[in-house]
């Protein structure tokens, strides 16, 4: 599909539409060895060789990012108070538009997936989609069969809401707390502290690990991101 140049740079991260204008008249910008000096002239993205300053330009449609959310910072694309996961987002990834698809608790920490893909997101976060989430949970209080059979039948919480079935399996003692797995197919508010809540029981800290079949990067430190490559998207989060 033809594309205007400008907006073209604009979507990949490389520049503004006013600096795309500047790249331009400066013969800075080069589509299948011509150089382009309007920025308005439409050229296709995904069949055209195209050079900015000196360098190739590989061109995305979308873009897929996997962070490692640190505590405090908040699942969104903009707060007038606090750090988002987009402010994190280092500039060689930054694009126009993108967002959390899905969100993370401010003291929640974790797989957080970052896009400007809506329709995936909406793929990805619908129920009907039942896309698992993995989380880690270290939890207060007496954490034993009765609660394990209790999130397999299905949590009522405080305000009568009933959960779907989720899956809890305890894996062991971490200092005075129980370390535990927890996969879940929806996402309702606070929904895991909801639970243990439900069940007598405090969670102490909380820690997103898998999205569908993708696992948090380990070599992602808290803030980092990188690119989700489109073989890992396919194998583990589209159908």
């Amino acid at each position: 599909m033809l594309q205007r140049i400008d907006k073209i740079l604009s979507s990949q991260g490389i520049c503004t539409r006013k600096q795309a204008k500047q790249l331009c008249k400066a013969g800075q910008v080069i589509v299948d060895g011509i150089a382009v000096v309007k920025p308005e002239q439409k050229v296709d993205p995904e069949h055209s060789n195209l050079v900015v300053s000196g360098k190739p330009v590989l061109f995305r449609r979308h873009l897929y990012l996997m962070m490692n959310k640190p505590q405090g910072v908040v699942s969104a694309s903009r707060d007038p108070n606090t750090p988002t996961v987009v402010d994190l987002v280092p500039e060689h990834l930054k694009r126009q538009g993108l967002f959390p698809a899905g969100r993370l608790d401010k003291d929640t920490t974790g797989f957080v997936l970052l896009t400007d893909d809506g329709e995936f997101a909406h793929k990805i976060l619908s129920p009907k989609n039942h896309v698992p989430k993995t989380y880690l949970a270290s939890v207060s209080g007496k954490v034993d069969e009765r609660v394990v059979q209790a999130f397999q039948q299905g949590i009522v919480l405080a305000d009568g809401s009933r959960c779907k079935s989720a899956s809890l399996r305890i894996i062991g003692q971490q200092g005075n707390h129980i370390l535990t797995e927890v996969i879940l197919h929806e996402g309702m508010y606070h929904q895991i502290k909801r639970m243990f809540a439900a069940c007598g029981c405090h969670v102490e800290t909380l820690h997103r690990l898998k999205i569908g079949g993708l696992t948090l990067d380990e070599n992602l430190a808290p803030g980092e991101c990188r690119e989700i490559l489109y073989k890992e998207l396919k194998e583990n989060l589209t159908h």
